[in-house]
């Protein structure tokens, strides 16, 4: 502390808990005690829920400073609008409490719940802590205040707890809660019809409960599904408590069969759409490496199997969903390029499954990862060529080849090569060299976000065969694509937009 600090008085930002006064800590009835001035906010109507929860705590001798809001959720005629009219008032308010610092009293801030906690107190910190000396005492927030009343963990071992904003556009509070295990979604009130139709659209309605004025006067409990709109204050919340344990909301009558793509690797590739599928199924089948990359969760059933009986594990599935069971059946990339949608699908046009329902979620494939971590290689036209010929003769893919290279297309390579197949990747850059120059730039990218990741720019000429596995990529560039090395030594390929025009002057 400054000799400048320690001749002026000390700011307190006090947490008063959720609403209860016997939830407040020593620590707080102490700092009011031995406070000169209580300030507290509140809207034009003048009434404070932080005072009347300290009320008893306030003496006669007190001076007290009631921070009027000038706007809450009505319009202004503020030449800056609603922000313009905030500011200001948080300026003023903070000068008029910066007055008494300066003349040496002490001030103490009410904040319901926690001081730094989507609280008003924290726009006075932002503006007066760094000059004066300050000290913060943490509450009981109406998060933890709401899994009390329920009496239900709000979030155990590994478990992933959101808070969110109910003022947030519904795509992304339904995103967020698709993808989470527990959340507790807050500034409910006018929010509530958008916020429970969130809560619908990421299948998550039947988990939700509501609590409204937690341990205060008027506090009601219930279903978010059961709550009237019109009846829903400010200070209530919705809760997805914790699953672990918990009794998941009943299967439906008819299962379906979602197809998700993980990415190239772990869960950082994952969709929001395809976390909450994986977190909502009963049953989650696919190949053990790609079931690996999914969080375990409780009460849900793996099914791994190897990656060569395609064609039965849709079978599985399907059988599982024509029971009634929410199956994911997970695949690596994208389900849609080279994996299994195409496998459930074939399966699914079968007679006898032509009642469950399938969807397909896209993830992230492998060529755009790699591309990505390359640059942009895909900038133009290209053509994605499986070389595996354990679907299809190597004539096919020889052909698909030659036909791609001529038309001049970049080129993803899935499947180039693996234990038992070494030669394709040979024999590949020998039928492309017939087309593309020796020093055509190929993005060799292999494990992309995954631990061993590699990505390297060759020239095809130097491409080597014994550098490509099963979790390699190959990306072949066109006539146009170039590679640049930039500033700190770092390659990166790119392939333009614009093709050159043609002798005609016509271009692409």
């Amino acid at each position: 502390m400054s000799d400048e600090q320690s001749t002026k008085g000390r700011l307190y930002g006090v947490g008063l808990g959720p609403g209860d006064p016997s939830l407040m800590t020593v620590r707080a009835v102490e700092v009011i005690a031995g406070a000169d001035v209580i300030a507290y906010h509140s809207a034009r109507h003048g009434r404070s829920i932080a005072r009347s929860i300290a009320a008893q705590h306030i003496r006669a001798d007190h001076i007290e400073e009631r921070l009027v809001y000038p706007v809450t959720t009505e319009t202004t005629d503020h030449p800056g609008g609603y922000k313009g009219a905030i500011e200001e008032f948080y300026a003023e308010a903070s000068a008029r409490l910066a007055a008494h610092l300066d003349a040496g009293r002490t001030v103490a801030v009410l904040a319901e719940g926690d001081p730094l906690f989507y609280g008003s107190y924290m726009h006075m910190h932002k503006r007066l802590a760094d000059r004066y000396d300050t000290e913060v005492i943490p509450g009981v927030t109406s998060v933890s205040a709401a899994a009390a009343r329920l009496g239900t963990p709000l979030a155990e071992g590994e478990e992933v707890l959101t808070i969110l904003p109910g003022t947030l556009p519904e795509e992304e509070l339904t995103a967020r809660l698709a993808s989470t295990d527990a959340a507790v979604v807050m500034k409910l009130g006018r929010t509530f019809s958008k916020v429970r139709s969130a809560f619908t659209e990421s299948g998550r309605l039947g988990e939700a409960r509501y609590v409204e004025r937690a341990t205060m006067v008027g506090e009601r409990l219930g279903e978010l599904a059961d709550v009237d709109a019109e009846s829903v204050p400010y200070f209530s919340v919705a809760v997805l408590p914790s699953r672990v344990d918990a009794e998941r909301p009943e299967t439906p009558e008819r299962g379906e069969v979602v197809v998700v793509g993980t990415g190239p690797a772990g869960p950082l590739w994952l969709t929001p759409e395809t976390r909450g599928a994986l977190a909502a199924a009963d049953d989650l089948v696919g190949y053990t490496t790609y079931l690996d990359r999914v969080p375990e969760r409780p009460g849900q059933t793996r099914h791994g199997s190897d990656n060569r009986v395609e064609s039965e594990r849709a079978e599985f599935a399907l059988d599982l969903a024509r029971r009634g069971r929410r199956v994911a059946v997970v695949s690596g990339g994208d389900p849609g390029v080279f994996a299994m949608a195409t496998a459930v699908l074939e399966v699914a046009s079968q007679k006898e499954y032509a009642d469950v329902p399938v969807r397909v979620l896209p993830g992230v494939t492998a060529a755009n990862a790699a591309a990505a971590r390359a640059g942009a290689p895909l900038g133009h036209d290209y053509a994605a060529i499986s070389l595996s010929d354990r679907l299809k003769p190597w004539e096919v893919i020889a052909e698909r080849l030659r036909a791609a290279a001529s038309a001049d297309l970049v080129l993803a390579l899935y499947n180039p090569g693996s234990r038992s197949r070494t030669w394709q990747v040979g024999k590949a850059r020998e039928l492309l060299l017939e087309h593309r120059a020796p020093d055509t730039p190929v993005v060799v990218a292999r494990d992309v976000g995954g631990t061993g990741e590699r990505v390297r720019i060759v020239r095809l000429s130097d491409l080597d065969p014994a550098e490509v596995d099963m979790r390699t990529i190959l990306l072949v560039g066109s006539s146009q694509t170039r590679v640049v090395r930039r500033g700190n030594g770092e390659e990166i390929a790119w392939t333009p937009r614009r093709y050159p025009e043609t002798e005609s002057g016509e271009g692409t």
